[in-house]
Order: C-alpha cells, then sequence, then structure tokens
C-alpha cells in the first residue's frame, strides 16, 4: 500500500512558478503510476499530468502542455509537478493519486489519493 502527501502549494501571481512535490510512502511506489489532477471551485476534477511506473513516458492536459513539466526522483519516492506561466484558471487545489495502471487520465482509474494542497493565481 502507498500514502500521498503533497506539498509546494501557494499564491503567486500570473506568470509565477510553484513547483508541486509528491511523497510517497511505502514499499510499492515504484509499482504504481502517478498522476496529478486538479479542482477548482464549483468544476469537477481536471487531469494535468501523468507519469508511468518506470518514468518513462509523461502525459499532459491539454490546458496545461508547454506550461507544465512532470518528473520523479525515485530513490526519494517523489513526483514533482513544475508549473510555469501560471494563470489565474489554473487556481485549484491540486492533489496526486497513484495508480496501478501503466497510465490514466481518468481519475477512475487512482486508487490512492493525497489530501491536496491549494494553488491560487491571481491577476
Amino acid at each position: 500500500q502507498v500514502q500521498l502527501v503533497e506539498s509546494g502549494g501557494g499564491s503567486v501571481q500570473t506568470g509565477g512558478s510553484l513547483r508541486l512535490s509528491c511523497v510517497a510512502s511505502g514499499r510499492t511506489f515504484s509499482s504504481y503510476s502517478t498522476g496529478w489532477f486538479r479542482q477548482a471551485p464549483g468544476k469537477g476534477r481536471e487531469f494535468v499530468a501523468a507519469i508511468s511506473r518506470s518514468g518513462g513516458s509523461l502525459y499532459y492536459g491539454d490546458s496545461v502542455k508547454g506550461r507544465f513539466t512532470i518528473s520523479a526522483d525515485n530513490a526519494k519516492k517523489t513526483v514533482f509537478l513544475q508549473m510555469n506561466s501560471l494563470k489565474p484558471e489554473d487556481t485549484a487545489v491540486y492533489s496526486c493519486a497513484a495508480s496501478s495502471t501503466y497510465y490514466s487520465s481518468s481519475y477512475h482509474d487512482y486508487h490512492t489519493w493525497g489530501q491536496g494542497t491549494q494553488v491560487t493565481v491571481s491577476s
């Protein structure tokens, strides 16, 4: 079993950057793919990015392509989400999640979630 804890959220102005971290506990971290999702007030959960178990495949939602980068440090059991050129519409609670699939953009395929971290982008 794996547990996830996010950190790195905060408040920035438009055009700023943040780096989110998702630290996993448990011995089977490398058995899971990891995704980032976000949810803004009054909206549904949106896929942001995912990294495959091996770390060799990366996937992004259309709204963040070219601005966000997902990466992993398996030795530290940590997945990062580097967010650049932030926009007010990026404001949301960001959560990381683990999946037993190779990769998925559907939150239904993720079985373990962190508590989330708030990102607020002001204009």
